[in-house]
């Protein structure tokens, strides 16, 4: 394949192109595609150019995210990479919404952590009328107590239903496209892309910010991961988490592994450079593919989340602190008294231990 780079000078050729995109420059499909086939020997390079955007719009701050499994298993979805769907024998636990008490205690550790965003994760296809008044109910009082963001995360939406989440305090709604169009049946067939991309437009008609993002290591050609990046381009996603593939045993996708950590660090140069005004978050995965590359990837992202994830553990909090620290970078605080930097345990929110 010919690099659509090619003309440019053989050094400097990714600030060249950083450069663009902050003069207004959108990146195309062949220009992304470069960027994950980039040689490994350009890889600092590239590194420097996505960090050359990232500065421009971010500066060195970091923002901490604080993810509650609100409500495990039970889903009657089939995606194949998640432990929670019906296709799955991993050993999860399962439980229905937590209670309000708990709800509460887990913005409360979010507050303690840094973080600036708290977001609520159910699983399913999407909310039932009681666990959707059971957000409406407890969102206010988060609100009232801590200044934080809040996040939710319920599966399939209608307007309406955006709507009141809208008007009860969520400032932002996640809904993943985890993958591209084009590689979408592979992945779950029990609902479709379009059902993804339904969502999405009733959470920006009902005046929500967009946390979409997806995951990359499923079985998908680099091609594909671009589509996923434009097509978010295109929607122009307030906040883009990356995820890469943690294979559970007793998912369909267990034995799916073929990612290595110079090749995560493109994926996220490419969503930041297709991407450059949105938030990149730096999400599942990032400890067991970046591994001892980690650092590196916030020259790219600029957040993280501070704790576990859904079913899988994340590393300790004050390792996260501490890789914030040694890169010279800082935590965006709330608007609020500084909150501790030292991390307190979680909310009671199971995991699976793999």
């Amino acid at each position: 394949m010919i690099n659509p780079l090619a003309q440019l000078a053989p050094s400097g050729h990714w600030h060249q192109l950083a450069t663009r995109v902050l003069e207004g420059h959108r990146l195309g499909g062949d220009e992304a595609l470069a960027v994950l086939q980039a040689p490994d020997e350009e890889l600092l390079e590239l590194l420097s150019a996505a960090y050359q955007v990232r500065r421009h719009y971010f500066g060195n701050k970091v923002q901490l995210y604080f993810l509650i499994n609100a409500k495990s298993g039970l889903c009657p979805e089939d995606c194949h990479y998640c432990s929670q769907s019906r296709l799955s024998q991993a050993p999860v636990a399962q439980y229905p919404l937590l209670d309000e008490a708990t709800l509460l205690d887990g913005a409360r550790a979010a507050w303690q952590r840094g973080a600036k965003t708290y977001c609520i994760v159910i699983s399913g296809r999407g909310p039932s009328e009681q666990e959707l008044q059971a957000i409406e109910q407890v969102v206010p009082k988060i609100k009232q107590r801590l200044p934080l963001k809040i996040c939710a995360c319920l599966g399939l939406l209608d307007f309406h239903q955006a709507r009141r989440l809208k008007a009860c305090g969520v400032d932002r709604v996640n809904h993943n496209l985890n993958t591209s169009r084009s590689f979408y049946q592979q992945i779950c067939t029990t609902h479709t892309y379009e059902d993804r991309l339904a969502t999405l437009q009733a959470v920006k008609a009902a005046g929500l910010e967009i946390c979409c993002g997806g995951i990359v290591g499923m079985g998908e050609q680099p091609q594909q991961v671009v589509e996923m990046a434009l097509e978010l381009q295109a929607l122009q996603a307030h906040s883009i988490p990356v995820n890469f593939l943690h294979p559970v045993p007793g998912t369909p996708l267990e034995n799916c592994w073929k990612l290595n950590p110079r090749y995560c660090l493109k994926v996220l140069c490419m969503f930041r450079l297709t991407n450059p005004r949105s938030e990149i978050r730096i999400a599942g995965g990032r400890e067991l593919h970046l591994r001892s590359l980690q650092p590196l990837g916030l020259f790219a992202a600029n957040s993280i989340f501070v704790g576990d994830y859904l079913t899988t553990r994340g590393q300790p909090p004050e390792e996260d602190l501490a890789m914030i620290r040694d890169l010279g970078f800082e935590v965006e605080c709330i608007p609020s008294d500084e909150p501790s930097s030292q991390p307190n345990p979680p909310a009671p929110s199971p995991t699976d231990p793999s």
